[in-house]
């Protein structure tokens, strides 16, 4: 009623805005079950009210609970894969609240459509990730989703201790649930926590499950607490206190037995995946040195795991980044892709003569790696497209060739063109997808389906799925691969890097040139996309250079290959992609940001087979230049060169 009666000159008065942000923020505190968080509100409402700092009082209340004149007021998203974001109080954050909402959300989508009444089940992993000021931490969120999931029914597996990504995504098929939770934020900033959901086929959430379940979460007997999930947490922890008899990570909820299971479950997995060659490479005298960094995250137990398996000589863990660590005490941006992330691991490998630093992210999904060049004396740092360029080879050449099935490899749609290439001059099927692993996955579980054997999935954000372990992103079984590579080529006096030459020779460079205008004006974008549309009368050039075709992912949708002219990958009106190939061997693609003010392009030349790389790159420069101005006008429209650029 306040906010309907109330008005000044036609807009709201800022008092009474300050009334409904604390009408808000004591319902939310109300619901918390979290002591620290909730009474960190309460207190924060006091000081507003009474004391000389209110005006930042306010202001720290108004970045926790955003408030819009009536409600729903905004939370935090559920969309690709699930939730993402800052550890903090209110409904924009990560927390209990946040968690216990999005799990009942979650579990009544499931027991609405399980129409044959069987069993349900569900699997539940955790990270490191923890803030000590607010008690929040990934476990505690965990542990959350059991006691959610079991209150309606559906038995719900908790993994015991710091459990891999890929860990996870591999138990879902393996125990036979309908859904996967990993508590994680992956590589994102130690303020950040996520809650990324797997379904049924161990694949990441996608259309239209992931707005079902968003639905699902903000219905009205989902976003109260259905128990008092505070209060049972705080016996458990009691309990545990004075029952030395209690096993595992989590006041008897865990199970360590499962867990020890599903693990082994998982290496057994890869060596019949047709991954591990055999070969047991012995250190000498020309065994290449390996430096590993988990980068503060959970992934050296797993990793060395993953050499045992292959029959590898052990790697050299890098000290200062070996153990969990939620602080990430010696790199701020723990993604190997990210400037400077590799310095600490290739320091430490000069140091002790390492010729190759391999990384995993912190949730060991991903995998970095860089060699160090003799001639040079520099480290190179392998783009995702030339990692999985190498990958898609090596993989080809010792499993594909002898494949008793057709074989299949695919690759994000932004992801370089090189596998494609490769599989029409070897012989093997090649699918490109929508940018997202989740596609990836999806595409690859349908051609599996169909009766080929996938071989390999990445995108060129250093994700990789080999050998068909799990339809996900895997940093643990790719890290054995790329280390029985390493060894394999430095054993015929090879390098990566001259491998990589090699491979360029015969099928020819692929250059690239990834990157993005700040724009946070959808007005602009869309006049951006309309007009590489030309009112549907798609370009025949693009300042001289001659369109071979174009593909439009927006919506209807346009594909000049095809001969209905509709493309096969999925269209979407809220996140179009515009694709032009042309004559000349470049392809360029555009789109919009979903979560940043961003305006992306990828622009790749491809060289012929014996074309030297400078001569690639000097054509991708001219033409980059040449397309970004015609296409996009960035003059005209506004767009705005990042600094880092």
């Amino acid at each position: 009623e306040i906010i309907k009666s109330i008005f000044f000159s036609g807009i709201m008065a800022a008092e009474d805005i300050e009334s409904i942000l604390f009408q808000h923020a004591k319902a939310w505190a109300k619901l918390d079950p979290n002591v620290a968080t909730a009474s960190h509100v309460e207190n924060l409402i006091s000081r507003a009210k009474q004391h000389d700092d209110s005006a930042a009082s306010v202001e720290e209340l108004r970045s926790y609970f955003p408030t819009n004149q009536e409600p729903p007021h905004p939370r935090i998203g559920f969309g690709t894969a699930g939730l993402r974001g800052r550890m903090q109080p209110g409904p924009v954050g990560m927390n209990d609240l946040v968690v216990i909402q999005t799990a009942q959300g979650l579990a009544q989508d499931i027991l609405r459509h399980n129409t044959d009444g069987k069993p349900l089940k569900a699997v539940v992993a955790y990270d490191h990730r923890c803030h000590g000021t607010f008690d929040l931490s990934s476990k505690n969120f965990a542990i959350y989703t059991k006691l959610v999931f079991e209150s309606v029914g559906i038995t719900c597996t908790l993994l015991d201790g710091y459990v891999a990504t890929p860990i996870l995504a591999f138990a879902v098929t393996n125990i036979n649930a309908e859904v996967g939770i990993m508590v994680t934020a992956s590589h994102n900033p130690k303020q950040d926590d996520g809650y990324k959901v797997y379904w049924s086929d161990g694949c990441q959430i996608r259309s239209p499950i992931d707005e079902r379940i968003a639905s699902s979460i903000v219905e009205e007997g989902n976003l109260s607490p259905w128990n008092d999930y505070g209060e049972q947490l705080q016996e458990l922890k009691t309990k545990a206190n004075s029952n030395e008899e209690l096993i595992g990570e989590c006041y008897g909820l865990s199970n360590p037995a499962e867990t020890e299971k599903i693990v082994k479950d998982y290496f057994q997995a890869i060596d019949m995946s047709g991954l591990v060659s055999g070969e047991v490479f012995e250190e000498t005298s020309i065994s290449p040195k390996i430096a590993y960094t988990a980068m503060h995250g959970i992934g050296h137990p797993f990793a060395m795991k993953s050499f045992q398996k292959f029959n590898l000589p052990p790697f050299l863990p890098v000290p200062s980044q070996k153990d969990p660590d939620p602080n990430f005490s010696t790199v701020p941006f723990p993604n190997p892709e990210e400037k400077g992330a590799l310095n600490e691991a290739t320091s430490f490998a000069i140091q002790n003569g390492c010729e190759i630093v391999l990384a995993n992210d912190p949730d060991a999904d991903r995998l970095g790696v860089a060699e160090f060049d003799k001639e040079s004396r520099t480290w190179i740092m392998f783009t995702g497209d030339q990692i999985g360029t190498l990958l898609g080879h090596y993989l080809w050449n010792a499993i594909g060739k002898k494949s008793e099935k057709p074989v299949a490899m695919c690759a994000s749609t932004v992801s370089s063109k090189m596998l494609q290439t490769m599989g029409l001059m070897e012989g093997f099927r090649f699918e490109e997808t929508l940018t997202g692993f989740k596609w990836i996955g999806s595409c690859a579980l349908s051609l599996q389906e169909r009766g080929y054997q996938v071989l390999l999935g990445y995108e060129e954000a250093i994700g990789f799925s080999c050998g068909g372990i799990i339809p996900d992103k895997d940093g643990i079984s790719a890290i054995g691969l790329m280390a029985t590579m390493v060894h394999s080529y430095y054993s015929m006096g090879k390098t990566l890097t001259s491998k990589l030459r090699e491979i360029h020779q015969k099928y020819g460079e692929f250059v690239s040139n990834n990157g993005y205008y700040q724009c946070d004006d959808p007005a602009i974008v869309q006049r951006i996309i309309s007009g590489m549309r030309n009112g549907g009368r798609y370009f025949e050039q693009v300042g001289g250079y001659s369109v071979e075709s174009v593909r439009d992912l927006g919506t209807p949708g346009y594909d000049s290959t095809q001969d209905d002219k509709k493309p096969t990958l999925p269209t979407s009106a809220s996140s179009p992609m515009v694709t032009f190939r042309f004559t000349n061997g470049g392809v360029a693609q555009f789109r919009a940001s979903g979560t940043e003010p961003k305006f992306k392009y990828y622009i790749e030349m491809k060289g012929q087979p014996g074309e030297e790389k400078e001569s690639v790159e000097q054509r991708l420069r001219e033409m980059s230049g040449v397309i970004l101005e015609h296409l996009l006008e960035p003059t005209k429209n506004g767009l705005i060169v990042p600094s880092s650029l």
